[in-house]
């Protein structure tokens, strides 16, 4: 486990100008708080993590991401529009009839998703399928990195695709779980403790520490999947 004494480093520059993108988005349902706790732990990925670009979001050899804890989805079209995937123009219209970023991504309207998010329980089932897809086509390289909710874990669903993923050995797929203590039945010891107990290599952090979060990111996990619980406030 990592644990942090000091105070986080966080990059105050570039999560500012984040907070600014995600001002445009208005209207209803934005769940916003949901969406502010999934925040840094995407801009990190994208920022400093993943082999993805505007220019290779149909690459065979390209990282994926899942967003399966989707119902916020304001941070992930703010780190998307930084990044270059679609202009941020279209975060003003978000929600609208017309507008292709939706209250929940859809991957056939949204440039670099990968997935369409909606259902709880749906995205590492998603990632360990596709971790699969990969295999069988004989991509070993690429990564597979799912962003799930720790309410999420209530769900039989990813609770076969945990108990499964360890065992095989998926060593291309990375889940990172926003711990905000809403689960509604948390094992006593807590989640990192039910990946471990599956076979994951496993790790705790500070939701809101960019180093923390991206040593865990990237920290070596031979033949094991990988999972990265990320603990922010409870509040969001």
């Amino acid at each position: 486990m990592t644990n942090t004494t000091a105070a986080p480093a966080r990059d105050h520059q570039s999560m500012h100008r984040l907070m600014n993108l995600m001002s445009l988005m208005t209207g209803d349902e934005k769940h916003g708080p949901a969406a502010t706790s999934t925040l840094d732990a995407i801009w990190v990925l994208y920022d400093r993590v993943l082999r993805v670009t505007p220019d290779t979001v149909d690459a065979p050899g390209r990282d994926r991401f899942l967003l399966s804890k989707g119902h916020g989805p304001m941070a992930y079209y703010a780190v998307l529009a930084a990044r270059g995937f679609f202009g941020e123009e279209l975060l003003a219209e978000f929600g609208s009839y017309d507008s292709p970023l939706g209250h929940h991504p859809d991957r056939m309207l949204v440039p670099g998703a990968e997935i369409g998010s909606g259902s709880l329980g749906h995205g590492l089932p998603l990632a360990v399928g596709s971790v699969l897809g990969l295999r069988a086509q004989g991509l070993t390289d690429p990564r597979v990195w799912v962003l799930i909710g720790d309410a999420e874990l209530d769900e039989g669903s990813n609770h076969e695709a945990l108990a499964f993923a360890g065992p095989a050995g998926l060593e291309q797929l990375h889940t990172v779980v926003i711990d905000n203590a809403s689960a509604s039945y948390a094992r006593p010891d807590g989640i990192a403790a039910r990946f471990e107990a599956a076979g994951w290599s496993v790790d705790s952090v500070d939701g809101w520490d960019h180093e923390a979060l991206y040593a865990a990111f990237t920290a070596p996990h031979p033949g094991r999947p990988r999972a990265v619980v990320v603990h922010v406030d409870p509040k969001n």
